[in-house]
């Protein structure tokens, strides 16, 4: 639970560099090294995330959940200017739902899937 709230604190609070070359200094790093890792542990900060609480998860909770990101994905459909429920493309990988099943199947089998597509089906197959 205390990862849990530092995530929050650390994606709203960030480190900047001079914060960051701080801490590798005090970890007893080189100047090489301050140099060299400084920029990678530099975070922005005010990035957006949510923590949600609650007493037990119950039916009632989970739907309440459920309703706070249906409405959070229609929400940037409107603003990203995306049909969020676009029924076509759901349609679409339906279709394709069939090439997939029958790749997972016979890893011969003749398809039209994109080599990351394929990659992606045989790492979940060899599990």
């Amino acid at each position: 639970v205390a990862n849990c709230f530092a995530q929050s604190e650390a994606l709203m609070q960030g480190k900047s560099l001079a914060q960051a070359q701080d801490e590798l200094i005090a970890n007893g790093a080189s100047k090489e090294e301050v140099s060299r890792l400084a920029a990678h542990k530099v975070m922005k900060g005010n990035t957006p995330s949510n923590t949600l609480l609650m007493q037990s998860l119950t039916p009632h909770c989970l739907g309440a959940i459920l309703a706070l990101y249906e409405h959070k994905i229609f929400v940037q459909g409107c603003l990203w200017q995306v049909n969020s429920y676009d029924q076509w493309g759901v349609e679409l990988g339906k279709q394709l739902s069939e090439q997939v099943l029958a790749l997972m199947s016979d890893s011969s089998v003749n398809h039209q899937m994109s080599p990351s597509s394929v990659k992606l089906i045989e790492a979940f197959v060899q599990k």
